[in-house]
């Protein structure tokens, strides 16, 4: 699970020019705005909720309990440590407001008060770069869950790949869908839920191969939905990057305890995220290496070395990185990232 994003600094410059105005003169260019529906008042208050697994990653923007998904949620089980946690807050929605995670049960008081300031129940409506970023990041995410699925299939894998398979149709495709029509993307739901039917029906079926590349075909036509400008740009790709890897980064955290490998699919999740969001950088390095040749050289020997904490698609008997060590690596990435965003 995606949403710690950097539209974080937009989003919450946003919120803090208009609520307070007379604050710094931020570039947010007003890319977010709250939902005129909500009953609630959103806060200009920037989280600032330290990763436990040694990242200081900071979320700039809040996680709506009642709609992020369930790689969103993955920040707080990594934060609290909590197995199962991403689905048991999804189990016991809707919630009011966010102290009902306590008096629901999903977690304790003591838990509450450690990710009080990560959520939310209020909406935000995004605009503007804010919003292409987060519609790419969540065509990102498809794309991370279908390449490690790809590699499952490969290794004749099935039984693990299809929930690789189903995570796009079944958790994120909603978020995306009404950007798609406003894009006026072809819908892609059909394929993805063919694909899906075909696996769970027999992994092995050579209907898979086709229809599996119609779908990732789909995936990139809804990218191309982006001007190609945009795409191209390093300053934008860099923030869709950032956001794959603060996914990955907490989808990793949940998948260690106690040392080890102990929630095989959130490793696999991390694992797509990393090399879909390797691959984009890819898109944009000779451009970095040319305009910025310093924050290049630091974000592509971080990429490689982040890549190492995923050997194989199927997990190791024991973890190569420690959640710390990813953390720090993809927080080495956010702030050289942040210094061409910013330049």
């Amino acid at each position: 699970m995606v949403f710690s994003f950097r539209l974080k600094s937009l989003i919450f410059a946003s919120a803090a020019l208009m609520l307070m105005a007379g604050c710094n003169t931020n570039s947010a260019n007003n890319n977010t705005a709250t939902n005129p529906n909500s009953n609630a008042t959103p806060t200009a208050t920037s989280n600032t909720a330290s990763n436990e697994h040694g990242g200081s990653h900071n979320n700039g923007k809040k996680i709506n309990i009642n709609s992020a998904i369930l790689s969103e949620l993955d920040k707080l089980e990594a934060k609290l440590g909590v197995p199962a946690l991403s689905n048991k807050i999804q189990g016991s929605r809707p919630y009011a407001n966010t102290e009902e995670l306590v008096s629901k049960k999903v977690i304790t008081q003591e838990q509450f008060d450690q990710i009080k300031d990560m959520v939310t129940v209020e909406d935000i409506t995004l605009t503007g770069e804010a919003k292409d970023i987060d519609y790419m990041t969540k065509l990102g995410l498809m794309k991370g869950h279908l390449i490690v699925a790809k590699e499952l299939l490969d290794q004749q894998k099935p039984d693990q790949a299809e929930p690789h398979i189903g995570h796009p149709v079944e958790e994120i495709y909603i978020d995306v869908e009404e950007q798609l029509q406003e894009r006026n993307v072809k819908e892609f739901k059909s394929s993805l839920i063919n694909l899906q039917n075909l696996v769970k029906a027999n992994g092995k079926s050579e209907k898979i191969k086709p229809e599996f590349e119609a779908s990732m075909q789909a995936i990139d036509s809804a990218i191309q939905g982006l001007p190609e400008q945009q795409r191209n740009d390093p300053k934008f790709v860099l923030q869709v990057i950032n956001e794959l890897l603060d996914a990955a980064n907490s989808e990793y955290g949940s998948a260690i305890a106690s040392g080890k490998i102990s929630a095989a699919i959130e490793y696999q999740d991390s694992r797509g995220f990393v090399i879909y969001a390797n691959s984009l950088y890819k898109t944009i390095s000779q451009q970095m290496e040319k305009q910025h040749p310093q924050a290049h050289k630091a974000i592509e020997k971080s990429m490689a070395d982040l890549t190492k904490a995923w050997p194989k698609a199927i997990p190791p008997a024991a973890p190569v990185m420690t959640p710390e060590q990813v953390s720090k690596l993809v927080k080495t990435i956010e702030d050289n990232s942040q210094k061409v965003i910013k330049s």
